[in-house]
């Protein structure tokens, strides 16, 4: 099978370009008022949205359409034009005079500018269009192949972190990437890594709360932006931007198996647009099920210490929505928002028949404990938006809630013997933030060649809690408690529950202000300065500055740098996350405790209290067009931050300073998060990519590549903890850092579209990664490249069917010994994840 599938997705892919039907074939070209050319603008059939084309550097285009189609051409910053298809279509699109529609994408606040003149490196990416190629469920598996420098890996075996994906921008962690929903601050989730190769100690963003289909494109601003957007958007800023489109019915059908047969994923949604009043107003409607079974990589040849290694079992669904009404020519209400619910099962380590852990009365032949999650995550976002002598005035108020609950089944509380139950409830951990903004730009063009000037504030109230399970998941019953030997281990095996002792209900405030300022010094150089003073109400006030530039010395090649300065304060939950968890070393099962920083545990160790992390971001690159068709920028960057925040290693129950108060706590080891190092990541974005249009053949050809190199700098330790470098921070917890993204990445992309038929294949290469295992030795991970591919036919100009798969060579990581890794299986999680080739099926229906 692992052959045959491979094999016939080529067969397809060759024999489906031959396929012909009867349309019409258009032609046509586009210009602006001016009567110059608009390469790039979209056109596409009205009643399917997914069958189009772009016109050429010459504004020229051809497209194969049902005779007396409507047309629809777009193009940013251009009024959207509806036509009926004729044999020769000249069409002159008029500039958007309609101002609260305007156009603005991350990293300039400028409504005048496009993506290609921006003095920073940007990634706008088409989810219909990726979308379409692919069969990734979820936005992190999606970004992790289409966004060279950003990486997300699924976990196995780690509790919450299963699934929610940790995900990195340029190597740097998940809480240092800020995500916009409509260029409006989103809430991070409430889960803390603590286990992974990625992440670890950091939270960050739940993207795949987020309906795939709800969304029109998302903006990827590759550079530091906090003074731009916020103190947390050290890595860059992902900008979410929902559909507006209000015409319509768009349902999508998908379902995929992995070639050994597991892992069966099918997913459903649909998107719903209709008009508000008559005046522009739009209402844009998504609801979405997926559904993801496990996968099991357990080796068969070799002692293991977990019957299952794989993906975790998750299903879900959401809705979402994007509303705006104007209530005047100059003044337009909007909201857009939504909620997600996912239920998650994973299996824990092993216990054995004869593990201390089990309770041989209630499982003879031991058992693996299932840790649920049930993830609720929810928003809202209303605001208006008006125009006042020419200046551009947006207030709004956005709140965010995510909330974790866990539970268990399939396991014990081993010290309750053959009293104890086989199902908890742990506890759950929440977050919510509400922030309130006030943005207002005007744009002179009568300074220099144009000057958009920008400020704002915004206030921010975060919260983050933890709240305790029932008593039997974390108690410790005396020796004897229904036949259980003295000193039984206490709590739920696989997730002890969090205790009352660990309950917390914390608060913080945010107070900013900014000013951005753009401007065309000449016709070909732009300077741009920015600057954001914030205040927390625990951990003071912070300044810092940004200044970029873009210089044009001619239409074909241009070059572009930033300097700017980024400050981080600790998250909530790395102030206040405290409990009591199971980890395995070497099949060595012990009991943790991860305590805050202000806690009596931490000030015996002589852990310091947590101060912010600080940053600076350096970035220079060019672009280059030689010629029609072909486009390359090359971005170089650096990135230093000062006291970065990490989860240190375990200090054991011998510890001189903390070994009885470990003991005391029943718990073999405890861990804090700490300021622990500095680190300086340098690094180059390289984007190629190649148009061709040949009669009705549409030929796309795009490299991606990210090379990224971090150095770590010396362990920042005080007097008490001298010594004690390598537990505080040792080198296994080093190389899972400098693991947080490939030493190099590379996709390689080549479609074709030819009337109804459109083909992809893409190449993955990932360079080598290399791990610390549980024996202290290296595990070396070598360079891996990956196959996927896709077939899209247009059944009808309603109906689109789609073959495809994801790495279809069956490709894996190099295998490790499964007793000394993190996930206790022949890999970690490490490059493409070790589920290996993905098949899927989606039909597209739009009504």
């Amino acid at each position: 099978m692992k052959q045959i599938l491979p094999n016939l997705f080529l067969l397809l892919l060759i024999s489906f370009t031959s396929l012909n039907a009867q349309t019409t074939l258009i032609s046509g070209i586009i210009n602006d008022q001016n009567g110059d050319p608009l390469p790039g603008a979209v056109i596409y059939e009205k009643s399917n949205p997914s069958h189009g084309t772009a016109a050429d550097f010459e504004g020229q285009f051809q497209i194969e359409v049902k005779e007396n189609a409507t047309l629809i051409v777009r193009l940013m910053g251009f009024q959207e034009q509806e036509i009926v298809a004729t044999q020769n279509v000249k069409v002159i699109l008029k500039e958007d005079a309609t101002e609260l529609e305007a156009i603005e994408i991350v990293g300039s606040r400028s409504q005048n500018r496009t993506v290609t003149e921006t003095p920073v490196a940007i990634d706008v990416i088409n989810l219909e269009e990726v979308t379409a190629a692919t069969g990734q469920l979820d936005m992190n598996q999606l970004l992790q192949y289409v966004a060279p420098s950003f990486n997300a890996n699924r976990q196995s075996g780690a509790d919450g972190a299963d699934h929610v994906d940790p995900a990195t921008l340029r190597g740097l962690g998940p809480d240092q990437t800020l995500v916009l929903i409509n260029g409006k601050r989103r809430h991070q989730s409430s889960l803390v890594n603590i286990y992974g190769t990625r992440g670890r100690g950091n939270t960050g963003t739940d993207l795949n709360a987020i309906p795939m289909a709800a969304i029109e494109r998302i903006e990827i601003l590759r550079d530091g932006a906090s003074a731009q957007y916020g103190s947390d958007a050290i890595a860059g800023v992902i900008n979410i931007v929902l559909k507006k489109n209000s015409e319509g019915v768009n349902v999508n059908i998908g379902a995929g198996v992995t070639s050994e047969g597991d892992g069966a994923t099918a997913n459903m949604d649909v998107n719903y647009g209709t008009k508000l009043g008559n005046d522009g107003g739009y209402l844009n409607l998504t609801g979405q099920y997926q559904f993801r079974d496990r996968t099991n990589r357990v080796p068969e040849d070799q002692e293991v210490f977990r019957n299952y290694v794989g993906d975790a079992l998750a299903q879900s669904g959401g809705a979402f929505f994007n509303a705006g009404l104007p209530l005047s020519e100059n003044t337009e209400i909007y909201a857009f928002g939504g909620a997600n619910y996912r239920h998650g099962e994973s299996y824990a380590w092993t216990r054995t028949a004869d593990d201390d852990r089990n309770v041989p009365g209630i499982f003879p032949d031991g058992f693996d404990p299932n840790i649920i999650s049930d993830i609720t995550d929810f928003s809202i976002s209303a605001g208006v938006k008006t125009n006042y002598k020419d200046w551009k005035i947006d207030f709004n108020n956005t709140f965010g809630h995510n909330e974790f609950k866990y539970s268990l089944n399939n396991t014990v509380n081993a010290s309750m013997g053959m009293l104890s139950p086989t199902s908890f409830y742990a506890g759950k951990h929440y977050l919510s933030q509400n922030v309130t903004g006030v943005d207002v730009s005007k744009y002179y063009d009568g300074i220099l060649e144009g000057m958009n000037i920008a400020f704002g504030s915004e206030f921010r109230i975060d919260t983050y809690g933890i709240g305790a399970g029932e008593y039997d998941s974390y108690a410790q019953y005396p020796g004897g408690t229904g036949g259980a030997p003295e000193g039984a281990p206490g709590g739920s095996q696989g997730f002890p529950g969090f205790r009352p002792e660990n309950e917390v209900n914390a608060h913080r405030t945010n107070v900013a202000l900014y000013l951005d300022i753009e401007t065309d010094i000449t016709e070909k150089w732009m300077v741009a300065i920015a600057g954001r003073y914030e205040n927390y109400s625990d951990f003071g006030s912070t300044l810092n500055g940004k200044i970029a530039t873009r210089y044009e010395f001619s239409p074909a090649f241009a070059m572009r740098g930033s300097v700017s300065t980024g400050f981080r304060a600790p998250s909530l939950a790395q102030k206040h996350y405290s409990s009591t968890f199971t980890d395995v070393e070497g099949g060595v099962t012990i009991d943790k405790v991860i305590a805050p920083n202000d806690s009596e545990l931490a000030k015996a160790l002589g852990i310091p209290e947590l101060s912010q992390e600080k940053a600076l971001n350096a970035s220079l690159g060019f672009t280059l067009n030689p010629m029609e068709g072909l486009s390359l920028t090359v971005d170089g960057y650096y990135v230093a931050i000062d006291d970065r925040i990490v989860l240190t290693g375990a200090f054991t129950d011998d510890d001189p300073d903390i070994g009885d108060d470990l003991k005391e706590l029943n718990v073999g080891a405890a861990q804090f998060f700490t300021n622990a190092l500095d680190t300086r990541t340098y690094g180059v974005d390289v984007v190629l990519a190649y148009t061709y249009q040949m009669d009705l053949h549409n030929f796309m050809a795009s490299v991606a590549g990210n090379f990224n190199h971090m150095e770590l700098g010396e362990i920042n330790t005080n007097e008490k903890l001298e010594g004690k470098e390598d537990i505080y921070f040792g080198e296994r917890e080093q190389m899972f850092l400098l693991a947080s993204a490939p030493r190099s990445k590379f996709n390689f992309s080549l479609s074709h579209n030819y009337k109804k038929l459109s083909s992809m294949i893409r190449l993955n290469r990932y360079s080598e990664v290399e791990l610390m295992n549980w024996d202290g030795e290296v595990d070396h991970y070598a360079p891996r490249v990956t196959t996927d591919i896709a077939i899209t036919y247009a059944v009808s100009p309603k109906v689109n069917w789609t073959l495809g798969g994801n790495n279809i060579f069956n490709v894996y990581p190099t295998k490790q010994d499964p007793l000394a890794t993190e996930s206790g299986g022949y890999h970690d999680a490490v490059q493409m994840g070790f589920n290996g080739a993905y098949f899927y099926t989606k039909l597209g229906f739009t009504f």
